[in-house]
């Protein structure tokens, strides 16, 4: 009970010395709250989608998947007659047929794409009963003919649809157009899907190409059967070539489809929180470091009158308690805050998220609390550890004295033995044979590198901030070696100050190489590699009427298709693999230049022939001349000679095995075979831009698809990589934002520690503008020492990264120099900012207050 008085009473009085570690603990934990709440939160929207959704039992065809789209572009069917044989079985009070394609587009009269932005699909099918339990129409009726549409209210309200308005619908089978009759507003939250109905008929008509198909039936049960004993039932009457669900399965599936998406989001999230919350461990044991250091005395006068030294350790472990206790209750508030305002942004992405569905669910809270205060009292246990050795002779000397941060001897030479390790494991990453063998080196040498930096961190503060103070702070006189004496005063303090910068600045510089060097990898691949003029993809495989648009553009030599075929292959040692294989036409050699090892790429576009990668090859022992029989899906199985291997030393195609079309339609009917994923045209001498000008007026009409130039696409491609990028750095900036609150609050206890000195230094004639400055001086030095580290230590990182990538094709090292130089900089100015409030309490002590200070 004493040792709980003592350390109330301890926390209460030095509330305001520890308000900077709370604020990072409470920054910590909210992310991870906020992380748990929010793909809570998106599961919960998504189960309830899936709940009303689906039918008491579901019929679809055997192969059909709700994420995929059949190789030809047309959904997966059944004939209308097993719909007959479904409503014979026992146990069945209803069934419907339901047509349905995610593999439209959308346009309304402007031409305008009506799908979402950020990934959703567009989904069209027929009105049915079954939607009735999902959504209800607020407006106007069911479409009815074939000149009819009913359309989502959702889709509606984002792009100002009414009724009357023109809707065309591109689909693998055609353009249709119909007016809008009817808005459907769902009952539940639509997470951004854009939906569009039809009648029965004309559904079936534009979106399968046949009538008399459904691409799913719904059951729904009579009164006392349940769905298992349903679908069994339906099972017995149907015969084993059709996928039979329940509606709990339906939802599972569906469910772990949306699943293996969200646990990316969820664990990349967590990972930077965890990032975030070791950087705040050395904000807190620099704040419980500095506390003990300042109050030597106070617990020397503890152990003189009896207290043991577990007991001045355990006082130390619950005011790390009670800090973590508060943190972490108020970070899981604030984690529930950051979660809505997370839903908010979605929003604006085109992602719908209600706040009606907000699911805090009991474990969040106890896992923020759990971590907040287990992180803080393991963070502050060696402080608590070296507060328990005080002697009681310590009661007879001044508080805080300068002995106590030394880095010892022992520190730096385990220091010295980590980094090298981790120097080690970074060199067998970067001369490693295989990507995946590299890359558990990576990870291991960038682990031992970061421990061995932070724990180095003390003897190098002593090199590394005497050459900066060479180059920044001597021009400034006294008050700069002032300043650069208070930061090698204490190295372990400036050393784990700056180590809190480090590792957030380090990963900044690794991702920033590693997506540069990506960029110009590619661009240098682009350039050497690709010989087309034009590109043409989007989120839709290209339909047969833009293709035909794209052929009957004038002034091209040539047009390309490419399309991607499912297909178990055997190689002569016997071994399958269901890799699938590439069709294109010949000119394709000519439009990506692929180096062979043996062999003619243009001989793989013969009859019956076909190349492979040099990795296949080596795999399994393939030349030119051997056979390889090829099962294709839907149709046939072919023995194809391989005429080509080529080299798999590139990032563009790495792997793919080349077919012609001419052979592909040879062993897949013509209803089995896909629509181009991509296409390549080529301008004829002297008219790229015409020609570049035409092709996207022979497009416009199609607006889901991108018609880029060599310039454009690697525009693209730098613009996609910097979006990933500056998405990763807004996840990194919490981390910094917990450092800066390091910086900040290591040199508000440092002014509290120096209060006497500093009282003597004004005394005998230090103004406060110089107070101040030497302040704001000893902040930089700090911050830019982080950055020194964290920067040299993130571009080595990146440099061993590109080596990895080198073997997949990525053989570019790019340094970023503008934006490593821009990040060094803003440290210098994140240092004068840290020293703001600092240094203003500084300048405004009493003198004869602060000379009188014990």
């Amino acid at each position: 009970m004493t040792v709980l008085k003592t350390s109330m009473r301890n926390f209460l009085a030095h509330k305001g010395r520890m308000a900077l570690s709370a604020v990072a603990v409470l920054l910590s934990v909210a992310f991870v709250s906020g992380t748990l709440v929010f793909t809570d939160t998106m599961n919960t929207t998504f189960d309830k989608l899936f709940a009303v959704t689906s039918s008491d039992v579901t019929v679809s065809p055997k192969e059909a998947r709700s994420e995929e789209t059949a190789q030809n572009g047309v959904p997966e069917s059944m004939p209308a007659s097993v719909l007959e044989q479904v409503r014979r079985a026992e146990g069945v009070k209803s069934a419907e047929g339901a047509v349905g394609s995610a593999n439209v587009t959308v346009v309304d009269s402007d031409n305008k794409n009506m799908g979402s932005t950020n990934g959703a699909p567009t989904f069209a099918g027929n009105w049915t009963k079954n939607d009735l339990r999902s959504m209800e129409i607020t407006s106007g009726h069911a479409p009815r003919g074939p000149t009819e549409v009913m359309v989502d209210a959702d889709t509606a309200d984002k792009h100002g649809l009414e009724l009357g308005d023109e809707l065309r619908t591109i689909a693998q089978t055609g353009d249709f157009t119909a007016k809008i009759v009817g808005i459907a507003t769902f009952k539940v939250t639509n997470p951004g899907a854009s939906v569009v109905y039809f009648d029965t008929a004309t559904a079936q008509r534009e979106l399968l190409g046949a009538t008399g198909r459904f691409t799913q039936l719904n059951i729904t049960a009579a009164s006392g059967v349940s769905d298992e004993r349903l679908k069994r039932n339906v099972s017995q009457a149907l015969d084993g070539s059709f996928k039979i669900q329940t509606q709990q399965e339906n939802a599972d599936e569906n469910r772990q489809d949306v699943g293996e998406f969200m646990n990316v989001i969820k664990y990349a999230m967590l990972g930077f929180a965890g990032i975030a919350f070791l950087v705040g461990i050395f904000l807190i044991i620099n704040t419980f470091s500095m506390l003990v250091a300042q109050r030597t005395r106070e617990i020397g006068l503890m152990r003189a009158i009896g207290s043991s030294r577990k007991q001045v350790n355990r006082s130390v472990l619950v005011e790390a308690l009670l800090l973590g206790v508060v943190g972490s209750i108020l970070g899981v508030g604030a984690g529930v805050g950051i979660a809505v305002g997370l839903m908010k942004l979605m929003s604006m992405a085109d992602m719908n998220l209600s706040t009606d569905d907000l699911t805090v669910k009991t474990t969040t809270p106890v896992i923020g609390m759990i971590l907040g205060v287990v992180v803080t009292v393991l963070a502050a246990y060696l402080p608590a550890r070296r507060a328990g050795k005080v002697s009681p002779m310590a009661a007879l000397r001044d508080a805080g004295t300068p002995a106590d941060g030394r880095a010892g001897w022992v520190r730096g030479l385990i220091g010295l033995v980590l980094t090298g390790a981790g120097a080690f494991a970074l060199y067998a990453a970067g001369t490693a044979d295989k990507a995946k063998d590299g890359s558990l080196f990576l990870g291991g040498g960038v682990v031992l590198s970061l421990i061995g930096f932070v724990v180095i961190g003390p003897l190098l503060a002593g090199g590394v901030v005497r050459v900066i103070s060479a180059v920044l702070l001597r021009a400034f006189g006294p008050v700069g070696r002032m300043a650069e004496r208070n930061a090698l005063r204490n190295p372990r303090r400036t050393g784990a100050t700056g180590a809190a910068l480090m590792i957030g600045l380090a990963l900044v510089a690794c991702l920033s190489v590693v997506g540069s060097s990506m960029v110009a990898s590619a661009t240098s691949e682009l350039d050497k590699s690709v010989g087309a003029d034009f590109i043409v993809e989007g989120g839709q495989r290209i339909v047969p009427q833009a293709e035909k648009a794209m052929r009957e553009t004038p002034g091209l030599a040539h047009v390309t298709r490419y399309k991607m075929l499912d297909a178990t292959l055997t190689s002569p040692d016997g071994k399958t693999e269901d890799d699938g294989i590439t069709a294109a036409d010949p000119t394709y050699a000519q439009d990506l230049r692929r180096p062979t090892t043996a062999g003619s790429l243009s001989a793989a576009y013969g009859k019956d022939a076909m190349s492979v990668g040099s990795e296949y090859a080596k795999k399994h022992g393939v030349h030119v001349g051997d056979t390889i029989t090829v099962a294709f899906k839907g149709g046939e199985t072919a023995k194809l000679k391989v005429a080509a291997i080529t080299d798999d030393d590139t990032a563009l195609d790495q792997g793919a095995r080349y077919i012609s079309i001419a052979t592909m339609q040879k062993y897949l009917p013509a209803d089995r075979i896909p629509p181009n994923t991509i296409m390549f045209a080529e301008a004829k001498d002297g008219q790229e831009e015409q020609a570049y000008a035409a092709l996207k007026k022979s497009l416009d009409r199609y607006p889901q698809y991108q018609v880029r130039d060599q310039t454009d696409y690697k525009e693209e491609l730098k613009d996609q990589i910097g979006q990933l990028l500056n998405m990763v750095y807004g996840l990194l900036a919490l981390a910094i934002i917990v450092a800066v609150l390091g910086v900040v609050n290591t040199l508000a206890l440092s002014v509290v520690e120096r209060t006497r000195e500093i009282g003597l230094m004004r005394a005998i004639g230090l103004s406060r503008r110089q107070l101040r400055r030497m302040i704001r001086m000893e902040s930089v030095v700090i911050a830019l020492f982080g950055a020194l580290l964290g920067l040299g230590l993130g571009m080595g990182w990146g440099a061993t990264a590109q080596k990895l990538l080198a073997l997949e094709g990525l053989n570019v090292l790019d340094i970023p120099w503008p934006t490593i130089i821009g990040v060094f900089i803003g440290s210098a100015f994140v240092g004068l900012f840290a020293a703001l409030i600092p240094a203003f309490r500084a300048g405004r002590m009493n003198v004869l207050k602060a000379i009188a200070t014990e």
